[in-house]
């Protein structure tokens, strides 16, 4: 097993209890520490190194560091793990006498066993194991570094004017002056007070859920009747419900009712919304009904950021997202960790579901007062009903994702969906090789369906 994959399996293991972080500037500098560390940890012979004992270090600021070694197949890690800190603010930060390896300023040495040698650093800007900084050598006089956060390369291969070695004790800060602006720093500077509104928001939406049912084509028209969407007759009063479709629409009235006083109508939401298909798929548009559910999603977006923004915000280009935050992903292949090409925004298809929890992160940062609706899709043969038809894409599924970071700081993805709340890896996980589409709607702090 790689010593990396090695590494986290272990710290993972650790009750998590998350801090509160500092921004990257204010992380309390241990370079002296790995600098009177070197001789005995950093470049000492790998057998001496992992007979020692783990010990437990304190920085001119009181700060705790556990300086121990773990050992894999071919490699072994030399870590400076910072104690845990827990906290909501910088007056109450506490240590938590817990080191997983990945606190805010902890960092990690790899070194091959047989010869010593150094083949990766990694720094951890945020007390968050999915997002680290990682250095590796090129040359004689360069290095090279990566910001990976939660599987993607947010940048990779950024050149270090500075020899590999050099870096094992370098203050952090002088290493990002080489770089300048190259790196995304901001990814790492999280300001939980920004995602308040996103908080009760959620919570607002959980109190409103305990009465809905799921029902196939079922949704909630501008009077307050239970109808299906295909043919708007009224649902049976015994067990009236909402599909996919239905509780994004009811998820949206409930943001734009406390403002304007009305639910939205339905047949509008069906109406052709910008460019999608060509020539070949209208022909099978009334059969297929392929774009159902990315009309649906933009004729929504379209309401709530012209009604909770500016009418200017229901142009398409306002609200779909179409970033490229990254260009590959690390995946696992035969126990091996390799860069993917991660091709970003797709017309016609959206994102990759595989980058999705990346992107939603790095949304999170980028548009803190945002949360999405997807529409999942995929390429379709025929339904069963029907034979000799072509393989086209279909929007066949729609749910909400609100990402944010909670009062400690730490990263959430809430995925509502169907009339329920479900977990975000069993959303992704339901998907293999499938695509979302993602428009954006403003959040609220008043909720009312």
């Amino acid at each position: 097993m790689p010593i990396i994959l090695t590494i986290l399996l272990v710290i993972s293991n650790i009750s998590v209890v998350f801090g509160f972080d500092l921004p990257v500037s204010r992380i309390s500098d241990d370079s002296l520490l790995r600098n009177r560390m070197k001789d005995a940890w950093i470049t000492e012979a790998p057998g001496r190194v992992l007979s020692q004992r783990a010990r437990t270090e304190v920085l001119e600021n009181g700060e705790r560091v556990l300086v121990s070694a773990v050992e894999g197949r071919e490699e072994f890690m030399v870590l400076f793990s910072r104690e845990l800190i827990r906290g909501t603010s910088v007056d109450n930060r506490r240590g938590t006498r817990e080191f997983p390896g990945w606190a805010q300023g902890s960092w990690m040495i790899t070194r091959r066993k047989d010869t010593g040698a150094g083949t990766l650093i990694r720094f951890f800007p945020r007390s968050d194991q999915n997002t680290h900084i990682q250095f590796k050598p090129f040359d004689r006089e360069k290095s090279q570094m990566d910001v990976v956060i939660y599987g993607a390369y947010i940048s990779r291969s950024i050149p270090v004017a500075v020899p590999f070695e050099r870096i094992y004790t370098m203050q952090l800060n002088d290493i990002l002056s080489l770089v300048e602006s190259k790196h995304p720093l901001h990814y790492f500077e999280v300001q939980p007070y920004n995602y308040t509104d996103s908080r009760k928001m959620i919570e607002q939406i959980r109190s409103r859920m305990g009465a809905l049912r799921f029902a196939d084509d079922g949704a909630i028209d501008e009077n307050g009747n239970y109808v299906f969407i295909e043919t708007l007759q009224a649902q049976s009063p015994n067990r009236p419900g909402l599909n996919c479709s239905g509780f994004s629409k009811w998820l949206i009235d409930g943001l734009l009712r406390p403002v304007t006083g009305n639910r939205l109508a339905i047949e509008p939401l069906k109406a052709p919304f910008g460019v999608r298909g060509s020539s070949f798929t209208v022909n099978w548009e009334e059969r297929r009904d392929v774009f159902f559910g990315l009309d649906w999603i933009r004729n929504l977006a379209a309401e709530a950021n012209g009604t909770l923004r500016s009418a200017s915000y229901r142009d398409l280009a306002e609200f779909e997202i179409r970033v490229n935050n990254f260009s590959s992903l690390i995946v696992n292949e035969n126990r091996t960790f390799v860069a993917n090409s991660y091709p970003g925004f797709l017309p016609e298809a959206g994102y990759g579901i595989q980058g999705l929890h990346p992107l939603l992160y790095t949304l999170a940062i980028d548009e803190p007062y945002s949360f999405y609706l997807a529409a999942v899709s995929t390429e379709i043969s025929t339904p069963s009903s029907v034979r000799g038809t072509p393989r086209l894409r279909q929007y066949y599924h729609i749910a909400a994702l609100i990402p944010y970071f909670d009062e400690y700081g730490n990263f959430r993805i809430v995925v509502f969906e169907s009339a329920a709340e479900t977990s975000f890896n069993a959303f992704r996980n339901r998907y293999p090789g499938h695509h979302v589409n993602l428009v954006k709607i403003p959040v609220s702090d008043r909720f009312d369906p």
